[in-house]
């Protein structure tokens, strides 16, 4: 049986603010607890929407065990109040997690398989950490010399792909004062203010005498990350943080450039989206923010994974029919500042429309979360600014680049 394929919008988008991992705000807060809070938020902006409407929820976290396995999406679902029959599933591309959540979404919805589907991302680096709690890669990875860049760090990845790119240290600090720069601007102007849920904290600590234990309440509405404090002077101090890289012979080609002030934060925090057919919007009377135009996935050498996004970015708009001028607000996910550069430049994209409130290395990067996060603030900016399209794109461990394209209406 054919289906018509039909337009799938985007008729809500919240987010929490993003905390620093280990030591932040959220480092004893519950990723499901962060998600639900942004599905309550997310809710809050469809009010005409009957819940039992929702058929499905689908959740990217890059790293779904401990706190945030057990199908986290299902479980989330239900403890934010949503009715038995929401269904749930916890998808994993890593980085791309929460794009690819609200790609599989608009799919359903445009082959007609579903009206109404809640998607996003969620992801405690605090209590999870980056290679989950028992990392395992299979042995066959280190036989062959083709697949052993499966097992590179990240941080090595991005020394490749600048030594390749030709990405100078300086180059890279001067990116990453700009991210810090463009986010205290932001907050300063109030720019997330539409896509951020503020989260109570509650800290509890034993009061040992009065046999008691004491709370502390904390309201958190901002991202974590951002210093105003930074400076290039500060950021050329720091030490490069991985090896540094080699030429084809083994040998050390110098000091790597890859440090900890132009490297993405890791980092805890949740967005969530509704996305709706025509028919629902009419239905329930809701507002759309945004058309989901398209998405393309593509896989480039794992050991340098970082250039994802120059797959990525023109597969997406082949697939829009769009050029890459038509495209007004990117959001490309600044895994390191290394490989955000190799992808601006040899993609040609206007550093101007590229992460205008900050990125990743400012902002956090909660991982499989990062992609839904960057979703709202993408169609928000849109909106603010009267620009026609948005793209959010990223590269993806293990070699791959995601990008998704969003229509202001």
């Amino acid at each position: 049986m054919s289906r018509q394929v039909q337009d799938a919008y985007i008729v809500a988008a919240a987010r929490t603010p993003i905390g620093k991992s280990h030591r932040g705000v959220f480092r004893n807060t519950r990723p499901d607890d962060l998600l639900i809070a942004a599905i309550h938020a997310a809710l809050k902006q469809a009010p005409g929407l009957d819940p039992k409407a929702i058929e499905d929820a689908i959740i990217g976290c890059a790293m779904p065990e401990g706190e945030q396995g057990l199908n986290m999406a299902r479980i989330a679902a239900l403890l934010a109040g949503l009715p038995d029959s929401v269904a749930g599933v916890t998808i994993n591309r890593f980085c791309a997690s929460g794009v690819t959540a609200i790609q599989m979404a608009a799919d359903r919805i445009r082959v007609g398989e579903a009206d109404v589907i809640l998607a996003g991302g969620a992801e405690s680096m605090s209590m999870v950490p980056m290679s989950g709690n028992k990392p395992s890669i299979n042995p066959l990875v280190f036989a062959r010399d083709e697949n052993i860049g499966i097992a590179y760090g990240m941080g090595l990845t991005a020394e490749k792909v600048a030594q390749q790119w030709k990405v100078t240290r300086e180059q890279q600090d001067a990116f990453a004062l700009q991210s810090h720069q463009r986010a205290l601007a932001a907050f300063a102007a109030g720019e997330f203010t539409d896509e951020i849920v503020p989260v109570d904290v509650i800290d509890r600590m034993p009061d040992l005498a009065n046999g008691a234990v004491a709370e502390r309440r904390r309201t958190v509405s901002l991202d974590e990350g951002p210093r105003a404090d930074t400076s290039l002077e500060a950021l050329a101090k720091l030490r490069p943080a991985f090896a540094a890289p080699k030429d084809p012979t083994g040998r050390a080609t110098g000091l790597g450039s890859v440090t900890a002030g132009n490297s993405s934060q890791t980092s805890d925090g949740a967005g969530a989206l509704i996305l709706a057919s025509e028919a629902a919007v009419k239905r329930f009377n809701l507002q759309p923010l945004a058309r989901f135009v398209s998405f393309a996935s593509r896989g480039v050498p794992p050991e340098i994974m970082g250039i994802g996004p120059i797959e990525a970015i023109p597969a997406a708009l082949k697939v829009a029919g769009l050029k890459l001028d038509d495209i007004g607000w990117i959001e490309l996910n600044e895994a390191f500042a290394a490989q955000s550069l190799a992808v601006i430049n040899t993609c040609g994209l206007d550093p101007s429309r590229v992460n205008p409130l900050g990125g990743a290395i400012a902002l956090g990067h909660p991982l499989g979360a990062t992609g839904a996060i960057r979703a709202a603030t993408a169609i928000y900016g849109m909106r603010r600014r009267n620009l026609k399209y948005g793209m959010v794109t990223m590269c993806v461990g293990t070699g791959q680049g995601a990008a998704g394209i969003f229509e202001r209406v």
